[in-house]
């Protein structure tokens, strides 16, 4: 009888652990290229005939100045640059976050961040409880739509509520041991959102479409990459292309009904003032965003009153005729479509950039934008006239004192990070602790000082770049050195000491990789990823007491990621029972984390249950598709109900996404060549024989070897 496929625990390094290192999660551009489905208008909704179907898209990484309504003459935008020409335009529109999520947060519900709680991707997710324009209009009688490019979007983080249909599904990219997030291809987003939308509703629909495209690395799509060289406006090009399928039809008489709202999340900095991505600093780059509305009833022209993110949820209700949520929340945003009263058009726009504060343990930025003056707060602060400078290249604050503190002293109080202590559940005390934020007395232990100050960490940012740059391309003993570097240099950041971890890992060295991680928990200096790591680690090694230690404190400070490695750990302890009862109340909880249902899929194997194994694999692949692991224990389930060629299938599957999968090109060479298929074996083998780690592979290296020998020399 042929020898059993793999099934041991694989070592499931964190993918935020990676994520968080750049605050511009790098991302691999999808192979899938096909041609985008030709469009068909479609009749309008029957149901509500007052109300206009409701489109707004968001374009991820895109600058202001990068659109040819925004001032680009290089022909980037034509499609957008129509609708702007027909439409609105809004000239000084700001963003109040720099990153992902928080800034679709502040869209989707019209609040500040520290409004609706969520101040960074990684950590935070949008309360149930919190109204959205989804809630709000499917209450309304709204058909509601979502479709998104990037995992930051995904479901799990609390954007899906109040949407008929929320589609996340990723089809690239996300490996946990490399630097990206799963995402997939504008047209792909597109595609999927083009079928829901030619469906009959019978009501009239809001659709939200999100493209990941513009985000770095830049790798435009051919041929629009042979027109552009610069390859970050080839990849906004690429997304007005993939849009036009969507929006093209929108530009005929039978589209009068249809209200349209584009922007970005935030831009980008390519450099400016050393940023050369976004998340660290809060310039013009990365908080001045494209902003147009168009649709039946929106007057043409340029406008240049200070636009912002919060102003699009009561734009799209007044549009609808749908009354605001009274849930007591005062929302700051103002409908951009009417008339704006002096107090409105003065009002203060807040904003902040905190990702340094919660993955490095640096200084917060908060700001206001004031009268066409930025005023940033940090230890060293700053504040610019915009209209005279616009490239905030002359710091006023020496020039204005009084303004700089009279606009501090108006910052929101609950804005503070670390948060005031009184401002906060016990379940947010609970996961500050596991932040290291919090004491045990409840008073804030953080004091920031110019040494904490981003602007002069510009060049340890730079050093943190090197770390990922020579990791990405495998130069791992590079890569611990340099993360070594990092650690000397600021042994107070945590993500240095991830970074180590991480590349210490990849090369092997599990015990050194133990002692650092160890070392950054004793010293306080371990973020949750680096502890889910830790665990993980430990689990895997068998001090599954230990790992238990590590992860409980998470666990139940909300962490959902903890919880899985939890239920990983009870099974790396033989507890397959209380694995799986873990599991079943995730998934009774969120049933669309992929994650879980991957590692459900590992405990029914060791159970012996084979169709449900089959089915939890299945089930995290559908989610989504770029899951090696998964894939692998698919092709054990389906090897175990004899279905040979699905599996061999699935293990392809997988050691495709991830060459370095060893436990499925393991599986994949030795069944393949049991089972009639040399060729398939014999590349298999051979890659599992020049690469697979010694040290854990010596055993299945000889095996490897030996079928190798067997099998006939270039066979087919």
């Amino acid at each position: 009888m042929a020898a059993a496929p793999a099934t041991r625990l694989r070592l499931l390094v964190a993918a935020l652990l990676l994520a968080t290192a750049v605050f511009a999660a790098h991302h691999a551009s999808s192979a899938a290229a096909g041609a985008p489905t030709a469009a068909a208008t479609r009749p309008g909704h029957t149901g509500h005939p007052g109300q206009p179907d409701v489109i707004l898209v968001t374009i991820d990484t895109l600058r202001a100045d990068a659109v040819g309504f925004g001032g680009n003459a290089k022909g980037t935008t034509p499609l957008l640059d129509r609708f702007a020409a027909g439409g609105r335009v809004f000239t000084d529109a700001h963003a109040h976050n720099v990153v992902t999520l928080p800034s679709h947060v502040n869209i989707l519900t019209g609040l500040f961040p520290y409004q609706h709680g969520v101040r960074e991707n990684t950590g935070f997710r949008l309360g149930a409880q919190v109204p959205t324009l989804a809630t709000v209009l499917r209450g309304a009688g709204y058909a509601t739509g979502a479709f998104v490019g990037g995992y930051t979007l995904s479901a799990r983080f609390g954007l899906a509520n109040g949407f008929d249909a929320y589609d996340d599904r990723f089809s690239s990219g996300g490996l946990d041991d490399q630097f990206s997030l799963a995402e997939r291809r504008g047209d792909e987003v597109v595609r999927a959102a083009l079928a829901w939308w030619r469906e009959p509703a019978g009501k009239p629909r809001f659709l939200w479409v999100h493209l990941y495209d513009p985000h770095a690395p830049y790798a435009p799509p051919a041929p629009i990459a042979a027109r552009f060289a610069d390859p970050y406006l080839g990849e906004v090009a690429a997304a007005d292309e993939f849009l036009k399928p969507l929006l093209g039809p929108l530009l005929g008489a039978r589209a009068a009904r249809t209200l349209l709202v584009v922007t970005a999340d935030h831009g980008e900095a390519r450099g400016e003032h050393g940023e050369q991505t976004h998340g660290l600093f809060a310039y013009e780059g990365t908080l001045h965003v494209p902003l147009l509305v168009w649709g039946s009833g929106v007057t043409a022209g340029r406008d240049d009153r200070p636009a912002a993110h919060v102003d699009i949820f009561p734009t799209v209700l007044a549009a609808a005729g749908v009354a605001p949520p009274a849930d007591g929340r005062a929302r700051p945003g103002r409908p951009l479509l009417r008339a704006w009263t002096p107090a409105e058009r003065n009002a203060d726009l807040y904003f902040e950039s905190l990702s340094a504060a919660l993955n490095r343990g640096w200084a917060p930025l908060r700001g206001l934008l004031r009268g066409g003056r930025k005023f940033i707060h940090l230890p060293q602060a700053e504040l610019y006239d915009l209209p005279r400078d616009p490239r905030e290249e002359r710091n006023l604050v020496d020039a204005d004192r009084p303004a700089v503190r009279a606009a501090f002293a108006a910052l929101p109080r609950e804005s503070q990070w670390p948060p005031p202590r009184e401002a906060i559940s016990s379940e947010e005390a609970a996961r500050l602790r596991s932040l290291g934020y919090v004491a045990e007395g409840g008073s804030t232990t953080i004091a920031f000082g110019p040494q904490d100050d981003p602007k002069n960490l510009v060049e340890l940012d730079r050093k943190v770049e090197q770390v990922i740059d020579a990791y990405s391309r495998g130069r791992l003993q590079q890569a611990v050195a340099l993360a070594r570097a990092v650690v000397q240099a600021r042994p107070s950041m945590p993500l240095g000491h991830s970074l180590l971890a991480q590349a210490l890992l990849q090369s092997g060295k599990d015990d050194e990789a133990l002692e650092v991680m160890r070392e950054a928990r004793t010293g306080r200096v371990a973020s949750p990823t680096l502890l889910r790591q830790l665990g993980l680690t430990l689990a895997e090694r068998g001090s599954t007491d230990e790992a238990r230690s590590v992860l409980t404190p998470l666990a139940a400070a909300g962490d959902s990621e903890a919880d899985v490695a939890l239920a990983l750990t009870d099974s790396e302890a033989g507890r397959q029972r209380e694995a799986l009862t873990r599991l079943e109340r995730l998934l009774a909880a969120d049933p669309r984390d992929a994650g879980a249902w991957e590692v459900r899929a590992l405990v029914e194997l060791r159970l012996g249950h084979w169709q449900a194994a089959r089915d939890a694999a299945r089930r995290s692949v559908d989610l989504q598709t770029v899951r090696p692991r998964a894939w692998n224990d698919l092709g054990v389930a389906l090897f175990q109900l004899n279905d040979i060629p699905g599996a061999l299938d699935a293990w392809q599957r997988a050691v495709d996404l991830d060459p370095r999968l060893w436990d499925a090109l393991w599986n994949l060479g030795v069944q393949a060549s049991t089972h009639g298929r040399p060729a398939i074996a014999r590349a298999a083998l051979q890659r599992f024989i020049d690469a697979a780690p010694p040290s854990r592979y010596a055993k299945d290296l000889a095996e490897a070897r030996r079928l190798l020998a067997t099998l006939p020399a270039g066979s087919r």
